[in-house]
Order: C-alpha cells, then sequence, then structure tokens
C-alpha cells in the first residue's frame, strides 16, 4: 500500500453497532469473563499469565474443553490483563482484582469500548507475529533458553510483512471496485506482497515464496479471527495431504476458496482505519466531511471514488435546509485558482441531489460569470419555467471550464477524448473563438485538446489556438 496516495473513503457503521460487535468477539466476550471470574485466590506469575494449576479452573469458567481449552483460557487471560480488564495487585504475591477498565464493557460510552478493543487487537496482532509453539521448542537449547538465531525469524520483519497484507486487504476492501464485502483469495493477498508490479510470468522461486506466504497468513488470520477483525476460511487441510492422495485435490484446483478466504469484517474497518491513522496516514471516512463548510466539501470529495462522493454530499446535505445548501456551494464554487473548475463540477454534481427548494438560489446567480452556465443547466434539467438562454460567450466560457474540470478529474480519458472529438466536429470554428474565452484555464485546456484529437490537422489547429490564448493571457 502506497503511503504517498490517498486511500479512498471507509464506509463505518455507527460506533454503537461496532461497539456491541467488539463485545460479541469471542475473544474479548472470554477476556471478560475471566476477568469476573478471578477472585482472592487467582493466582499469576512474574509476567501475568495464569499459574499453570488455574488454567484448568479458568477453562471451565469458559465452558471450554478438549486439547486447546487452556491455551484458549490462556490468550483470554493475557488479554485480559493487556486490556486492564485485570489488574495485577501484588506482583510477589502474585494477586489480582478486576481492573477499572472491566466497568467501561458494560456502563462506558461506545469509543470506550472500542478503545478497550483496540488494545486487544495489538495484543493479538504481536502473537501473530510471533513463530509457533512448535517452532520455539524446537529452537529452545539445553539450559531453556530460546535461540532466536535459529529460528530464521525476524521480529520486525515479520511485524511489517502483517501490516503490510492488512494494509493491501484494506485498500480492496475501501477502493470503488475492489473486493468491498466478499472474500479475498489467500493466494491472491499473498501475492499481492511478493509478485513485484512489472513482472509477468512468476518465476518458480516467486511462485514458492508465494505459497510459503499464504501458509503463513492462514496460521495468523487463525489468530486474528477470535479478536473479530477478519471473518476468515482457512486453507483446506487436503490440499497439504501426502502425494497419494494430490490427484483427488486437483479435482477441485479451480475452486480458490479451498486456498483460504478472507475478509475484513465492519470492525475490521474500523480497527484498520485506527491503526493507519494512529501511523500518521490519512485514512478518511465517509462523514468526516459532513460538518465542514462546503468549500471544504467540494475540495475534500476530489479525489474521492463517484460513489464515495455523493455518499458523503449526500451526508453534508443531511444536515442542512436544501436552499441555504444550494447558496453555500454556490459560493465556495466561485474561483479562478487551478481548483476552481473541479470544485464547480462537484458542486453541480452536489446540486442534482437537490430538489426545487433550490431554485431561488440558482436564479440568483443566473448573471454570474462563473454561475450561470450551472445555473441554466440546472434549472433546465430540472423543469424550471423562465430559463433564459445563455450567451454564445457563457456557452464556451462552460465548455473550457467542464474541460478544464474533466483533465484534472480524469486526466486524458477516452470519455474526455470523445468529448473533444465532438466539440471540434460540431463546431468547425470552435477554436477560432475558443481562445478568447477569458477563463484562467483555456491554454491548458486547448493544448490538451491538441493532445487528444485523432486528427493531426484539428490537433494543429488546437496548438496554435492554445499559443494565441496563452499570449493574450500574457503568459
Amino acid at each position: 500500500m502506497s503511503e504517498s496516495s490517498p486511500l479512498p473513503p471507509v464506509r463505518l457503521t455507527s460506533e454503537a453497532e461496532l461497539a456491541r460487535d467488539a463485545l460479541a468477539t469471542p475473544l474479548l466476550s472470554r477476556a471478560a469473563r475471566l476477568a469476573r471470574w478471578a477472585g482472592p485466590d487467582t493466582r499469576v506469575g512474574a509476567g501475568g499469565e495464569l499459574v499453570e494449576e488455574q488454567l484448568p479452573g479458568a477453562a471451565d469458567a469458559l465452558g471450554l474443553t478438549g486439547d486447546e481449552a487452556a491455551a484458549t483460557a490462556s490468550e483470554a487471560w493475557r488479554v485480559a490483563v493487556d486490556t486492564g480488564l485485570v489488574e495485577i495487585v501484588d506482583e510477589e504475591e502474585g494477586t489480582v482484582a478486576a481492573g477499572a477498565d472491566l466497568a467501561l464493557l458494560t456502563s462506558g460510552a461506545p469509543q470506550d469500548v472500542l478503545g478497550v478493543w483496540l488494545t486487544a487487537l495489538e495484543t493479538v496482532l504481536a502473537d501473530a507475529s510471533v513463530p509457533d509453539l512448535d517452532d520455539l521448542v524446537d529452537a529452545m537449547d539445553g539450559g531453556g533458553e530460546i535461540d532466536l538465531s535459529s529460528l530464521d525469524w525476524d521480529p520486525e520483519a515479520e511485524a511489517e510483512f502483517l501490516d503490510g497484507v492488512l494494509g493491501n486487504l484494506y485498500l480492496l476492501t475501501v477502493s470503488e471496485g475492489g473486493a468491498g464485502e466478499s472474500p479475498v483469495p489467500l493466494p491472491a493477498l499473498a501475492a499481492s506482497m511478493i509478485v513485484p508490479d512489472d513482472m509477468g510470468e512468476p518465476t518458480n522461486d516467486v511462485l514458492e515464496q508465494v505459497s510459503d506466504a499464504m501458509m503463513r497468513l492462514d496460521d495468523q488470520f487463525r489468530l486474528l479471527e477470535p479478536v473479530g477483525l477478519v471473518d476468515f476460511q482457512p486453507v483446506d487441510e487436503t490440499l497439504m495431504a501426502d502425494s497419494d492422495e494430490e490427484s483427488s485435490a486437483a479435482a477441485d484446483e479451480a475452486d480458490v476458496s479451498r486456498y483460504g478466504m478472507v475478509r475484513l469484517t465492519p470492525l475490521g474497518l474500523y480497527g484498520l482505519r485506527a491503526r493507519l491513522l494512529e501511523s500518521g496516514l490519512s485514512a478518511p471516512a465517509v462523514g468526516d466531511l459532513a460538518d465542514k463548510g462546503a468549500d471544504v466539501l467540494l475540495d475534500g470529495t476530489a479525489d474521492f471514488p463517484p460513489t464515495a462522493a455523493r455518499a458523503e454530499t449526500e451526508q453534508w446535505l443531511a444536515r442542512r435546509e436544501p436552499l441555504a445548501a444550494a447558496r453555500e456551494l454556490l459560493a465556495a464554487a466561485r474561483g479562478g485558482d487551478a481548483g476552481a473548475p473541479l470544485r464547480r463540477l462537484h458542486c453541480q454534481q452536489a446540486l442534482s441531489l437537490v430538489g426545487m427548494e433550490a431554485e431561488p438560489a440558482l436564479r440568483e446567480v443566473l448573471d454570474d460569470a462563473e454561475l450561470g452556465g450551472l445555473a441554466r443547466v440546472w434549472l433546465s434539467e430540472h423543469g424550471a419555467a423562465d430559463v433564459p438562454p445563455p450567451s454564445e460567450a457563457m456557452i464556451f466560457w462552460l465548455t473550457i471550464d467542464t474541460i478544464a474540470a474533466q483533465l484534472a478529474a480524469e486526466g486524458n480519458s477516452a470519455e474526455l477524448q470523445g468529448l473533444v472529438e465532438g466539440l471540434a466536429q460540431q463546431h468547425g470554428g470552435f477554436f477560432a473563438a475558443a481562445w478568447r474565452v477569458d477563463h484562467p484555464a483555456t491554454p491548458d485546456v486547448l493544448e490538451a485538446m491538441g493532445r487528444l484529437h485523432p486528427d493531426k490537422k484539428v490537433a494543429k489547429e488546437a496548438r496554435k489556438a492554445a499559443f494565441k490564448a496563452r499570449s493574450q493571457q500574457g503568459g
């Protein structure tokens, strides 16, 4: 995930819903139950862990049975300690008591609950970057010390790898046309970290690295699911069966879900966004601009995908009376700076969501050189009566402004090329008149038209007009 390009805005559910989701996660709910179970006779070791003889009681309190019961109870206890649901009273005696934050789970605000959950998430993420128990046992020397060098394990690199994977999963989830709420195949997620962008056919060595990363992620996502970060379908264990069983596995090779599928939950989106913000990245959320001025809205949604821009604008409009909102939007759309054409385009898109209650605001700017064309378009589209026809000068100004906005929004897109070709074809004397348009973007727009038009003769005409426009503006 690039740190330089802005992230698309995420659509989050309400904090109240997220807090309910957090309380319902298996890991946090177990941690809370153990915090309430703990009493005067509970004892912990030097690191705050439950002493071994108390693990069966903790597992029983959680209703856990089987080989993993003690390990699961131990993990839940560690989260209870790390989140402040349990406090160590006397380190020498190993006594504990309910922590101050335990009450937040029942009487705190949603934000308090989410704060506890975020701490639990950090504990689990740290655990997910640690080698599994079997590897740690293998690396233990005769004196009971762990030889980290024999593990081929770099803690910082492991944490960075997992952060990178989760960043890519976040980006895939929030991007327009991305995964959205659909699960992402584990091989694709692993490949996003291993395969270079400019690599055509991956080499066998790269494919082996992807396979290793996929199995590592399988272990890590199994740890991350109980805290509510992801919904996870693990790798089908038959894929790792002995060679005599490989033929049956190969028959279903087309079923990518057998290789693992992962999806961020709404709570997971909230948690990863919080971590991105904490790291200093810009991670906008739909609704961030709802209480800001129209100028901030129009500038702030400039980089938003269309669906997110519309959702943000709808939330902004919902807090205002239609007429007042229209006047504020129109005032913010004025200007001769480089960003003004795109602001006017976003203003026009925002006003398309407002009904006829806004008509007086549009009529007030009919004689405005920058907004008059936009106002006429809106009034005509809404079936208003007595809309004065635009002058030829206003038509040309609006055309230049529209192309400037499209250039800022999309660059040299195929849609813009079609618009340029259509203009030159419908108006034989377009360039002869266009270079005289008193708009700051006229030279740049004509240069772009010369660059985009496929006909060499027309393109040359556009470039000549651009030169005249630049000379007229003193450039």
